[in-house]
């Protein structure tokens, strides 16, 4: 499937929609905030820095945050989006289907269908809706040549559904930026702090409000990594993070196993921030 190129990012905000006063984010870790650990153990990640930058706009706002990390589409979609739904909030972030993409059962056409759906009652209630395409990450993973097509799929699909039905796109495939490892954890699979910050500049500036303007820069830049220092890390990653992986898949376990949505009703965002 096509992909739209790669274009440079305009940090300028944006004031085409209504400021929310009230934000649902569902998902998978992405959305939860892995990897932006915070000093009590907990994660704090893109949405959480999306809803206190809001919460100083508009005094009564609230947020809620019910994504699990490990979480499959069809988990998302049947545990988060009905809790979401009662709730009525004026914006509802959806991302789902990267953990999909790595599993043999990768079914990217009933993806399509049920995400078509799912927006399409989202937006029934009169919500804005936040679709996010996932930046490529394939390059720092096994398998690229099976991992990539999938993303680029799954993508194409996200920007159809989108705008078939008036979701705001946050394109993050488009933001070369995301090529830069600093912008990953040593899992190389969540972001790092730099880069939930990044996602969070693109999120306010698509609802057209100020963010940081150092969550947009430009990394300097580094040397190239000897050859030998790169294998080394390789094999330190397959031993820290992939093979606990594979035997989590092997288990039939997940990282979310026992894990409860951090911010399970809309509530004010000092509640959640303080001390923080």
């Amino acid at each position: 499937m096509p992909v739209s190129p790669a274009q440079p990012i305009d940090p300028t905000p944006r004031n085409q929609l209504p400021l929310p006063r009230s934000f649902v984010a569902i998902g998978d870790s992405f959305t939860e905030g892995l990897d932006d650990p915070l000093p009590d153990g907990s994660y704090r990640g893109w949405a959480d820095l999306v809803a206190t930058r809001l919460a100083e706009q508009e005094p009564q706002f609230q947020y809620a945050n019910l994504a699990i990390r490990g979480r499959l589409f069809d988990a998302v979609v049947s545990e988060q989006v009905p809790a979401a739904l009662r709730m009525r909030p004026d914006l509802i972030s959806f991302a789902a289907g990267g953990n999909d993409a790595l599993r043999r059962s990768f079914d990217v056409d009933r993806i399509c269908w049920r995400l078509d759906r799912i927006v399409e009652q989202m937006r029934g209630t009169g919500a804005t809706v936040l679709l996010f395409t996932a930046a490529d990450v394939s390059g720092l993973l096994p398998a690229r040549r099976v991992l990539l097509p999938r993303i680029q799929a799954l993508n194409e699909i996200i920007r159809r559904v989108a705008a078939a039905h008036e979701a705001v796109l946050i394109d993050l495939w488009a933001d070369t930026g995301f090529a830069d490892r600093r912008l990953w954890s040593e899992d190389r699979l969540h972001l790092s702090p730099l880069g939930h910050r990044r996602v969070a500049a693109h999120v306010l500036r698509a609802l057209g409000v100020e963010a940081d303007p150092e969550w947009m820069q430009t990394l300097p830049s580094q040397p190239p990594r000897p050859w030998l220092s790169a294998r080394r890390e390789d094999l330190v990653w397959v031993r820290r993070h992939f093979a606990p992986w594979i035997r989590r898949r092997l288990a039939g376990r997940s990282s979310g196993d026992n894990v409860l949505p951090k911010r399970p009703e809309l509530a004010p965002v000092q509640a959640f921030t303080a001390d923080r």
